[in-house]
């Protein structure tokens, strides 16, 4: 189907992504519409821009892929790994239901939260409805599927719960 507004937007994301190649981390965050201090690698995607809400200060990292179609806010200070996968939508009952690229009535949004001073390891994946609170670590290669207190440390593959994020820092300062 040919939407001429759709695609006129698409294809005006596609050369704004494109022309971002030659710049800097801090040029491409400007031309992207974050704020004051973001930096964004290459490759780097954010699906529905207008729907994010992002502090200051974020670090996104090299291919990581941000859908805020659902909604999506990062707190400031914030830093997200390289390659990872931010969703806001889940489009498995449009699969199941034969809809696929027929109708979008089947799929469901639901906004992520990510707060202040976070540390999102590279090549995770949070799904849906996610909350994480300030302060907290998601580890490297990570499933996040439910919500993460304040100061809390998640990681591996059902995003089991490791420690508090303050007892971690004090093993760390033991071991060093």
């Amino acid at each position: 189907m040919f939407d001429p507004q759709t695609d006129s937007e698409l294809r005006k994301q596609i050369l704004t992504y494109a022309m971002s190649q030659t710049m800097t981390d801090r040029e491409r965050a400007r031309l992207l519409g974050l704020p004051d201090g973001c930096r964004i690698r290459e490759n780097a995607k954010i699906i529905f821009p207008d729907k994010l809400v992002c502090g200051k200060n974020v670090w996104i990292g090299e291919g990581a892929v941000l859908d805020a179609s659902g909604g999506l806010e990062i707190g400031d200070n914030t830093q997200i790994g390289l390659y990872t996968l931010i969703f806001s939508h889940d489009s498995v009952f449009q699969a199941l239901s034969g809809e696929t690229g027929t109708s979008r009535d089947r799929i469901k949004r639901n906004s992520v939260k990510i707060g202040k001073n976070c540390f999102i390891g590279g090549l995770s994946i949070i799904l849906p409805g996610v909350t994480i609170g300030d302060r907290s670590i998601v580890r490297p290669m990570s499933l996040v599927d439910s919500d993460v207190s304040k100061g809390k440390v998640t990681g591996g593959s059902y995003g089991d719960r490791i420690a508090d994020l303050e007892k971690r820092i004090v093993e760390l300062e033991r071991q060093n």
